[in-house]
């Protein structure tokens, strides 16, 4: 029988320092959104408006239903990238799930306002990440297109390399043929390579009078050829769709384009679902929002996972597993938003490893780190919820794997190495959530990037590196020091060591992180239900699962 976790916090001075502290986070974030969301700037906004255009995230409201949310993803993408160029904000290119005519679809809408919605090598990061979502989960995708092409000054950087410009259209031609619907719709500009884009998905519109499409544009087309041409009389709707037969169908503007895609979507043959159990969902008997006072902002100080799974899971039950074993690892199965799940987290209260042993016999273990009995009970509890087809929740707050002799011996590598091995084969969906420190070989353990989790998100307090800030700091400043050889002042060696932690900090923080497309969101720590809900309704798209194996395990 499902049991409820441990409800009660204490409301103190810590609980509130944490809680006032996480929602100022919070607030700075959603500022930081809003400023992404202005793009390019009013000035580039009104010459938009001035063509009879609609602006990006106009026209995603437009396609998605009303009074459904659009669940953007990779909002921070490029943050604090080409600020020699005056920064691409959000890539110039927004992304994310929506609701169109009652599907779920993978929306992908260039923001022009943005250097004309040109190619920067993190806008062809983030739309092939686009496409792994749309092909991971057999979801349609759209592509609202309007782009002036490759950012020429980046050409090096975008063009030539296997996850580069091409792989774009390489997935169109994937997704085709594997049954994937994609429709384009050419609002703006559409030139060279990108032409590809529309004319390869299933189905292609455009606006007449602000959409064009062709290999080349008039001023290279006079360049190379000799021939004087205007861009509309070169590739413009009428000619694209009434002479050359390039795309299916023109519409006077952006708005009955965007409705004509409404009407493909909703024509679309409904999908069987994987058969991922679902029940009537239940709210947590613990409050939601208790999560921002429980997470500590000192990211050293251990608080109990416990308290955290109380505010996420349906009535705040969990059925745990090998709960008196391996105790750095909490895992079991609950459910969120009906949805049943698999749990594994990293429990960052400190705890004993043998209970009801005698005091003498007890040890204590580090909270965060994964010993030998953790990864032992985590690689079998994966193994399980293959076996019987449960879709798995990573919730990282992990520091590493336990180091010393004593780790060792007990085979510390061998235990990992198998943990690591189950999570990269697991085929059931994963879905990451970085809630704290994600350190070491435990990013991978715990399913980080490299390890194919359908989604990954962050909150506010995550912190991915290497190492910690302290011990990483202090070696590079050793390191440094040994390299100089050379006496050096208790004063210069602090200054030393405080301009290392603050470079190393910075590349801790989760919009680094989210800048490079580690991670697809920052969220609210209390949508996490809500997100991760919609986000295994998106994973049971999937239908069929390859069968779940292993490859040689040392025992």
């Amino acid at each position: 029988m499902p049991k409820a976790v441990p409800p009660a916090v204490k409301r103190d001075v810590a609980f509130e320092s944490n809680r006032d502290h996480w929602l100022n986070e919070l607030r700075i974030l959603e500022a930081q959104r809003g400023k992404i969301a202005e793009g390019g700037g009013e000035r580039a906004a009104e010459r938009q408006r001035s063509l009879g255009k609609l602006l990006a995230r106009e026209r995603v409201a437009a396609l998605v239903d009303p009074g459904s949310s659009f669940l953007e993803l990779g909002s921070f993408a490029a943050w604090g990238h080409y600020e020699e160029w005056g920064g691409a904000p959000a890539a110039g290119v927004v992304v994310g799930l929506g609701r169109v005519s009652g599907r779920e679809c993978v929306v992908v809408a260039n923001d022009a306002t943005v250097k004309a919605g040109a190619w920067f090598p993190m806008t062809c990061k983030k739309i092939l990440r686009a496409q792994e979502i749309a092909i991971e989960n057999r979801l349609p995708i759209i592509y609202l297109v309007d782009s002036a092409g490759v950012f020429l000054p980046m050409q090096d950087e975008i063009f030539p390399d296997r996850e580069h410009f091409g792989r774009v259209f390489y997935n169109n031609a994937r997704m085709s043929a594997e049954g994937v619907y994609q429709i384009a719709a050419i609002l703006g500009s559409c030139v060279a390579g990108g032409a590809y884009l529309p004319i390869m998905s299933d189905e292609a519109l455009i606006v007449e009078g602000t959409g064009t499409i062709f290999l080349a544009g008039a001023h290279l087309v006079q360049a190379a050829i000799g021939e004087k041409i205007d861009n509309e009389a070169l590739g413009g709707a009428e000619v694209q769709v009434d002479i050359s037969g390039v795309v299916d169908d023109r519409f006077p503007n952006d708005r009955e384009a965007i409705d004509h895609i409404r009407t493909r979507i909703g024509e679309l043959a409904r999908p069987a679902l994987a058969p991922f159990d679902r029940v009537d969902p239940r709210p947590p008997a613990c409050d939601p929002d208790e999560v921002l006072g429980i997470v500590p902002v000192d990211r050293t100080r251990p608080y109990d996972t416990y308290s955290l799974l109380a505010r996420l899971l349906d009535g705040s039950e969990l059925t745990e597993y090998k709960a008196t074993y391996g105790r750095t690892l909490v895992c079991g199965t609950g459910r969120i938003e009906g949805w049943v799940v698999g749990i594994v987290a990293n429990q960052r209260q400190v705890v004993q490893r043998k209970r009801g042993l005698a005091a003498a016999d007890r040890e204590m273990q580090i909270g965060g780190v994964i010993y030998s009995d953790a990864a032992d009970k985590g690689t079998r509890f994966i193994e399980l919820m293959n076996q019987k087809g449960v879709p798995l929740l990573f919730l990282q707050d992990v520091t590493g794997f336990m180091v010393g002799s004593k780790a060792e011996r007990e085979g510390i590598i061998k235990d990992g190495a198998k943990m690591v091995n189950v999570v990269a084969n697991s085929v059931v969906p994963k879905i990451t959530i970085f809630v704290g420190n994600s350190f070491g070989a435990g990013n991978y353990a715990m399913c980080g990037r490299a390890y194919g989790a359908r989604f990954f998100y962050a909150w506010p307090s995550a912190s991915i590196a290497v190492m910690g800030g302290q011990q990483a700091s202090e070696t590079l400043l050793a390191i440094q020091l040994k390299n100089r050889g050379d006496e050096v002042s208790e004063g210069e060696r602090k200054a030393l060591l405080a301009q290392i932690q603050e470079r190393y900090s910075s590349a801790m923080d989760p919009r680094y992180a989210a800048g490079r497309l580690w991670l697809d969101e920052i969220i609210d720590p209390r949508r996490t239900r809500e997100v991760v809900a919609r986000s295994l309704a998106a994973a049971a798209h999937r239908v069929e699962l390859a069968p779940f194996k292993v490859g040689v395990l040392q025992t």
